[in-house]
């Protein structure tokens, strides 16, 4: 099993992500191999928040162009991690009301 460090990567900062926090919905970039009860546990682990549910999905890469090249995008794994009522990630709150303002 792998570090909670190593499973999750890092935040996925957009507009959509900030919208599904009100649901109590926080969305992640995690390690391509790692399972959803690994996901949850790193999850619980670092923020100290109790996990509903996992919702694991695939990135496809986008076809992108610098001038005359031709190439793709990455490929990644993403995460939308529901957490139980009342709970909260407090890295994500500030940003959330900063946004809002």
């Amino acid at each position: 099993m792998n570090s909670a460090y190593e499973v999750i990567i890092r935040p996925v900062v957009s507009e959509r992500s900030f919208d599904l926090m009100a649901d109590g919905k926080y969305t992640f970039e995690v390690a391509r191999s790692a399972p959803k009860e690994e996901i949850a546990a790193a999850v619980e682990k670092i923020f100290n928040v109790h996990v509903l549910k996992v919702n694991t999905m695939w990135v496809k890469p986008k076809n992108k162009r610098v001038r005359y090249v031709t190439g793709k995008t990455r490929s990644w794994k993403k995460a939308v991690v529901t957490l139980a009522p009342g709970d909260q990630i407090e890295v994500f709150s500030g940003q959330q009301a900063a946004a809002e303002e």
